[in-house]
């Protein structure tokens, strides 16, 4: 077989079953597997479990109720966080393209994804390149941006390869297929997306909450267990109190809370031009330490423009701009030729009426026209300088094109005169501008306390221009050192930017990525916040978490600002259900053991659990002011901090407790009395622990004082009209809402130095 003939159909059938399609398979997961995962996680088990004895006892009531909570965590879950996992789906099809390949000796049309390594392909301009090639024949210029991060086009001939994915911008070449599918440099990009992810903080955190809880509530029924053992109690009455005892410490509505507050966000976000495809990139975005954003149309507008020009000898300004745009041609979609042609129009330059046209050749270097002057026939060129400068006889070029090749800069020189006797006129600098916007947002994360990297493929000395232009500060480092703490990362590949982002995860930052290109989406993904920027290609969007929708990055300090008044809303929400899972199990155990009464019905608890879990849920909507810096959850002192207020309110309970006793109510009243003294102390400890500060320093939002009011109102009166509950007096129900009223303020000079350390706020 000849190279010239490509393959034979048989050969490229047996290669095809050796190598594959041209195509990267991605098994889908299926739906119902997806919503069956909401029941495996710490939370649902303990339901689960408690769910299974219930029914073995046959506490059908209770049973059904456990049920309804697993079921209802489950749907809000699944219909909140679901989304299409689409990144592997977009790469496929961006492989669904069609190729000109020799088989047989003849030309043919076929489906991209039948290629196979050893065919020979012809592309040529505007054609997605079908696989990895190796040029055999021809020159092109082609537009890496999606895949390698380069913000220019790249000359390709000869003995040169291309990439899978890239465009061709100009001229066409024939080439061997080296690597196909999952082999290709785009293909092992797609692996990289496949195997990245990172582990969920938010399932870590409630994860290390339920065992310090499982831990509490353990002891609580040992203890319960030994006691009813030595006083000979009955296990028909113990066994249920202490299940019951376990879904008092189980904190049902938080996986739901959470949910449903970065729901709640997510929306604010799109209104605000950011599209959030994972609800946990919310909650990550407050604790974000560093922002590892690409430079090339994220912090740039990935287009080229005149940066500067040098102006030579006699000539002019718009001489030099003139001539140069007679040397370009739209037509040639060029992004150079497109650049000079619009800064000439930026300029008020016309250029004089041109006869022959030559495109730029990789061979000469440079790209021509003639025009008619003086009655002769002028040339005007544009290309290299080395290659220009002999043609016009000139000296002294070097340094100011070193100048400005050092301001990260394409250079090209222009000459123009009758034919043979070209004059110097001057040097072009063009380089891809940064955004208007970039220089603030940058401006607003370093307040925010995110440290900013930046991350390109382009050349040491132009990462530096930009990175001067952008304000950042700190060492310029090449891929050699994608290990170092560096502001700037330079000539980095995905591989690179993918191992950028794990290396400062295992330093326990919780980093962002913000990406267009195809090359992005392993980062993004990885990442905690992948944030896909406006210009963004189907795949980087579909591995983010995050998507903007309108131009620059403005979303980015959105999404942080938005993601940290979650954490203060969460914090408040946690806080709250820790101190009342202490309370509460404290107070039922520890009411058996000292009165050796069940001072609250299983019942009771279970309507406690709708009384005050579901109802605090409003506080997903709570007006909260945002921390100045990343916020990062510390369990060990949550939970101590919870400890101490909860003590403070189960004195209160065992008060109340004592204060039915001394009023002679029968034990059915007391337990009443009791669960309203529950859902009171309940309700005020939302406000207690939603101000760092003190309760009154702001207003909380409408919802939650409405839902507040709404549950006091509905409490009440099932307990004045014996609903559910043994009935208690009006004025009972008053006193025990105005002393829990004072008791409240009392603890708020206890709890602001206590809290205060728990945020930045």
């Amino acid at each position: 077989m000849e190279t010239s003939t490509g393959l034979t159909t048989a050969e490229a059938r047996q290669r095809l079953a050796r190598f594959g399609p041209n195509a990267v398979v991605e098994k889908k997961p299926r739906t119902w597997l997806l919503f069956l995962h909401k029941f495996w996680a710490p939370v649902p088990w303990m339901l689960e479990l408690t769910l299974i004895l219930e029914g073995i006892l046959g506490k059908w009531p209770e049973a059904t109720i456990i049920a309804l909570l697993l079921i209802f965590n489950a749907v809000l879950g699944f219909s909140q966080e679901r989304k299409a996992q689409g990144a592997l789906e977009l790469l496929k099809q961006r492989l669904r393209i069609t190729a000109r390949v020799c088989r047989d000796g003849e030309w043919q049309s076929i489906p991209a994804a039948e290629l196979v390594p050893g065919d020979l392909v012809h592309v040529r301009v505007g054609d997605i390149v079908p696989a990895d090639l190796a040029i055999s024949e021809g020159d092109v210029l082609v537009d890496q941006s999606a895949l390698t991060g380069e913000s220019m086009p790249v000359e390709r001939s000869a003995g040169a390869d291309l990439y899978s994915a890239s465009m061709v911008r100009r001229g066409e070449a024939s080439a061997m297929v080296k690597a196909t599918g999952a082999q290709s440099y785009f293909g092992k990009t797609a692996e990289l997306v496949r195997g990245a992810g990172a582990k969920s903080h938010l399932e870590t955190l409630v994860l290390a909450i339920v065992r310090y809880l499982v831990l509490m509530d353990g002891l609580l029924v040992a203890a319960i267990l030994v006691y009813a053992t030595l006083t000979g109690m009955p296990l028909a009455e113990i066994l249920p109190f202490a299940l019951i005892l376990l879904v008092a410490s189980v904190p049902v509505a938080l996986p739901a809370t959470f949910t449903l507050a970065t729901a709640m966000a997510s929306l604010n976000l799109a209104r605000r031009g950011v599209l959030v495809t994972r609800l946990a990139a919310i909650e990550e975005a407050a604790a974000m330490t560093d922002l590892c954003s690409d430079k090339t149309g994220t912090l740039t507008q990935n287009c080229l423009s005149l940066l500067d020009l040098k102006v030579w000898a006699d000539s002019s300004a718009a001489e030099l701009l003139a001539m140069a745009a007679l040397a370009s041609d739209a037509a040639t979609q060029d992004p150079i030729d497109l650049a000079i042609l619009q800064a000439a129009r930026d300029k008020g330059v016309s250029s004089p009426g041109r006869g022959d046209f030559v495109p730029f050749d990789p061979s000469t270097k440079r790209s021509e026209g003639t025009f008619q002057k003086d009655g002769s026939t002028w040339r005007a060129m544009k290309g290299a300088p080395q290659i220009i400068a002999p043609l016009a006889q000139v000296q002294d070029w070097e340094g100011p094109t070193e100048t400005l090749a050092n301001q990260g800069a394409r250079v090209l020189a222009v000459a123009a005169g009758p034919e043979g006797a070209p004059r110097f006129l001057g040097l072009l600098a063009l380089a891809d501008p940064i955004r208007p916007d970039a220089v603030q947002v940058l401006q607003n994360l370093h307040q925010l306390g995110v440290m900013v990297r930046m991350v390109t493929g382009d050349s040491t000395a132009t990462a530096k221009t930009v990175a001067g232009e952008l304000g950042l500060k700190g060492q310029v480092c090449n891929r050699a050192d994608i290990g170092e703490d560096c502001a700037v990362y330079a000539g980095v590949f995905p591989e690179d930017k993918f191992h950028l982002v794990q290396g400062l995860q295992k330093q326990g930052k919780i980093v962002g990525m913000t990406g267009d290109g195809v090359n992005d989406a392993p980062a993004l993904k990885q990442a905690e916040v992948g944030v896909a920027v406006e210009s963004a290609t189907d795949v980087a969007k579909a591995a983010a978490s995050l998507v903007l929708t309108t131009p620059g990055l403005g979303g980015v300090a959105d999404a942080v600002e938005t993601g940290r008044r979650v954490y203060q809303r969460m914090l408040t929400y946690t806080l709250n259900k820790i101190v009342k899972t202490f309370q509460v199990a404290l107070f039922l155990s520890l009411g058996l053991l000292i009165f050796r009464d069940f001072v609250v019905t299983p019942l009771l608890v279970l309507l406690l659990l709708f009384a005050n879990d579901f109802v605090t849920m409003s506080l997903a909507g709570d007006r909260v002011r945002p921390s100045p810096k990343p916020d990062r959850w510390q369990v060990r002192t949550l939970v101590f901090s919870s400890l101490v207020v909860a003590i403070a309110w189960l004195i209160y309970i065992f008060a109340i407790y004592v204060a039915g006793k001394a009023l002679y109510l029968p034990l059915a009243g007391i337990q009443t009395l009791d669960f309203l003294g529950l859902v009171f102390s309940g309700l005020a400890n939302v406000f207690l622990v939603r101000e760092r500060g003190h309760l009154w320093a702001s207003r909380p939002g409408q919802f939650l004082l409405w839902a507040s009011l709404a549950d006091v109102a509905a409490v009440s009166i099932l307990a004045t009209q014996s609903w559910l509950m043994a009935p208690l007096p009006l004025l009972f129900v008053l006193g025990l809402l105005l002393a829990t009223l004072l008791y409240t303020l009392l603890l708020d000079q206890i709890k602001v130095p206590l809290l205060r350390h728990l945020t930045s706020a």
